[in-house]
Parts: C-alpha cells; structure tokens; sequence
C-alpha cells in the first residue's frame, strides 16, 4: 500500500480586522490557485486583540469588529479549501492576549465574554477550526509527517532556526523535519539548519510571514523593512514518518509581490 500524501497550505498573523483589503483578496485569489489541498493551517495571531492590549487603545474598532473581520476570513477560506480539507489554527500571542489569565489585560469576570469560541454570532465560524494553544509544548505542534507547524514566541534575527530546533526537539527529533511558524512577519524560505557555517543538520525552518498590514500604526518607529506577506504551500507524506526515511516533504514560499 502506497503512503498518503499531503498538500498543506500555510499563512499567519492576519491580525484583524487590520488586515488590508488587497492583502486579504491575495489570499483567497492564491489559495484559489492551488489545487487538491489535504490540510490548511492559520498559525496564529487572527485577532489584533487591541482591546486586550496592556498599552492604550487608540483604535476605533472594538472586539465585535475584530470577531467578525476573522470569522469572515475564515469562512471565505472554508469554501475555497473544501470541506474535506484538514483545518487548524496555532493560536498566536495576540490571540492568547484576550483569554491568558492575566490581571493585565481582560479582568477574569470577563474573560469568558472575549473567548471567540462562545461568541453567540461568530463562535460558530471559529468552532469549525481545530485550535492548538499557544505554549512551547508538545501540544502546541500540528504535526503533518516530517512538517511541524506553530505560532512562534522569539523574534530575534535567529530565532526562526532557534526556535524551529526546540519545536523540532520537542515532538522527537524527527530526521529532515521541516519547522514552520509565524510570529516575526518576516517570511524566510525553507532554510535547511546548520550546526556550524559548514556543517549542516538535517533539519529545516521557514516562516510564512505575515497576512495582515505591513505598515502599522504602532510599528512606525519600528523596522518592519523584512516583513512580507506570503503563503508557504508544501507536498508530503502525510503518515508518520520513519527515522529511516530520507526527506520526505518539498515546499515553496510564495511571497506577495
């Protein structure tokens, strides 16, 4: 019996509802363009959560806008990728941000109110999504064979190799894994890991940038000159993979012009 394949497709931090209007149509007109998708992974940071924020909120849109800019996200990629497509999200920082018990942020008497699963209008869409939590566990992985999927924590110039290896430690030290994550909004290429400058590890990390805005208001002092929007598409072998196997995955990052 042959071994199934996966074709997965993958983006992050679409932030809304800050998301631009041409970002978003990029998307859904990309994700148009791939056929035969298996599995679809949102990796996090759906929400802005300004409304969370520990800093002042300076923005007009409340939580009910930024519930119904996702849930209408997601349900635009639902009718493209099909009801049979594997569906997850990685919850993300932001995300976190409005349910993390933190006296900070959203008081514990209504936390259960800012919980978008229970939303009596929205919670719907959101409940059709497998959501893994935002943690450095094993759980917090989406695991298709040799590809190991999460939001990310670091944001540091290294932190995508550094952070892949963790991950990659964490569900068992698979040989020619493949670490995808988001967080930085910096989208980097599958990058095979090195131990040294010259030698290699047989392990690799990519990071799927960003589908929300690439100018922010709260990132202008900031440089955002890496950020980049961008949809990274993989074929695998989707059963779980031996330590015997070679490689058994090819993908390619495709960044929005």
């Amino acid at each position: 019996m042959g071994r199934r394949r996966a074709k997965i497709a993958a983006i992050s931090c679409s932030h809304a509802p800050m998301q631009p209007p041409s970002t978003r149509q990029w998307v859904l007109d990309t994700l148009s363009g791939i056929s035969g998708l298996t599995h679809f992974g949102h990796l996090g940071d759906v929400f802005e959560a300004a409304a969370a924020s520990v800093h002042a909120n300076e923005y007009s849109h409340d939580l009910e806008d930024e519930f119904a800019c996702a849930a209408s996200f997601l349900s635009d990629i639902r009718s493209i990728v099909g009801p049979d497509c594997i569906r997850w999200i990685n919850t993300g920082n932001h995300d976190d941000n409005l349910i993390v018990s933190d006296p900070r942020r959203v008081p514990k008497s209504l936390r259960g109110l800012a919980d978008w699963n229970r939303h009596p209008e929205y919670g719907e869409e959101f409940r059709k999504w497998a959501w893994l939590p935002y943690e450095k566990t094993r759980k917090a992985i989406m695991r298709v064979g040799q590809v190991h999927f999460w939001h990310g924590f670091d944001a540091g110039q290294a932190s995508d190799e550094l952070e892949g290896l963790q991950m990659i430690s964490l569900a068992g030290w698979i040989p020619h894994s493949l670490a995808v994550r988001g967080h930085t909004h910096r989208p980097v290429p599958p990058t095979q890991a090195k131990r040294t400058a010259k030698i290699p590890l047989p392990y690799w990390y990519a990071n799927v940038g960003t589908s929300g805005p690439l100018t922010p208001e709260w990132a202008k002092r900031k440089d955002t000159s890496q950020w980049g929007t961008a949809i990274l598409v993989i074929d695998a072998i989707w059963d779980k993979p031996s330590r015997l196997h070679g490689k058994c995955w090819d993908a390619q990052l495709i960044v929005k012009g």
